[in-house]
């Protein structure tokens, strides 16, 4: 039997009022603009209120989601929320975003897969339609990683931001959709971006609070060496599976980490910068919300229209990786 199409019927993001910019990370840290932007092609970040937790961002892009695919709250059947930063260790952020949408029917989880997070997500929630066993998804990815940094790190501190992107998935036209997917791991390199404490592993104590084990950790060269060769791998393995070559390619929605990674990528790839769907300039490194927020704003800026093939590509703590080949299904009102 030919399996259902499933795409995208809504989408939404929210990203928090407070901007940070390069020049007021300067003020705070031994670096400059001139230095972050050549390193990064960061600008700027948002950075959330004290009283907003990952499941307040989750809940904005959720609504704004809703509303975008005219959907009810009461006709979702699953929430699936990938953060790194939840709420509470307990109960999921999920749960939490269901109790403020008043999504009563929808069963509720999380996913802790840092950047990646969010293609992890989709791929299951598309997996829960597929089987017949849900109709509508809801895949929210939020982050508060400000609440993870070592603000005297200045190879890291300028690097993330916070945000969310959320997205409804249900059956579509045939044809359209998700046309193929792929995910990965590599947990022999899962040390080279961790935050060590507040874990089973090194509980929370004074120690490791005043050694600063509760901030992010990485190994910058690692990581990027990874992402260029991952996110050029990764996307010419699942454009393959797709049946399509790279002429056929519209648009690359990459997780917004550095801009050198994106470009590497880009030129592996054979696709020139307007391909690409970039907006780390305005918002950094916002981890799993980084892909719905540029793949909402690309769709509302009306840059993808019906038809147009993309490629979703992410890399994350873990070592993890997907990616996700996906015909737009929706037509677009933009002028």
């Amino acid at each position: 039997m030919e399996r259902i199409s499933v795409g995208i019927s809504g989408l939404g993001s929210y990203v928090p009022e407070k901007v940070l910019t390069n020049f007021d990370l300067s003020q705070m840290v031994d670096t400059s603009n001139e230095w972050i932007v050549e390193r990064t092609g960061i600008e700027q970040r948002r950075i959330a209120d004290k009283s907003q937790a990952a499941s307040d961002l989750a809940t904005e892009a959720a609504l704004k989601a809703l509303e975008d695919g005219k959907t009810k709250a009461e006709d979702i059947d699953l929430i699936i929320v990938a953060t790194a930063t939840p709420d509470h260790a307990f109960p999921a952020t999920a749960c939490l975003v269901q109790k403020n949408i008043g999504a009563t029917k929808a069963a509720a989880f999380d996913m802790s897969v840092g950047c990646s997070g969010f293609i992890y997500a989709v791929i299951t929630g598309a997996n829960f339609i597929y089987t017949g066993i849900y109709k509508k998804v809801l895949v929210i990815g939020s982050d508060v990683l400000s609440r993870l940094v070592n603000w005297d790190d200045r190879n890291t501190c300028v690097l993330f931001g916070d945000g969310a992107g959320a997205v409804i998935l249900e059956q579509c036209e045939d044809g359209f959709g998700i046309l193929a997917n792929e995910l990965g791991s590599d947990g022999s390199k899962g040390d080279v971006l961790i935050v060590p404490a507040g874990g089973s592993r090194l509980p929370s104590s004074i120690e490791t609070v005043d050694s600063k084990q509760h901030a992010i950790q990485m190994d910058g060269k690692e990581v990027f060496k990874f992402a260029v060769r991952i996110m050029e791998k990764s996307a010419t393995d699942v454009l393959e599976k797709a049946g399509l070559n790279l002429e056929e390619l519209d648009f690359l929605v990459p997780h917004q980490a550095n801009i050198r990674i994106i470009d590497a990528a880009l030129k592996k790839l054979k696709l020139d910068r307007d391909k690409a769907c970039v907006n780390l300039d305005k918002y950094g490194n916002m981890s799993a919300a980084s892909i719905p927020v540029a793949l909402d704003e690309a769709v509302k800026d009306g840059r993808i229209q019906k038809g147009d093939n993309l490629i979703m590509v992410a890399f994350g703590a873990g070592l993890t990786w997907g990616a996700i080949v996906l015909k737009w299904s929706r037509e677009e009102m933009n002028d």
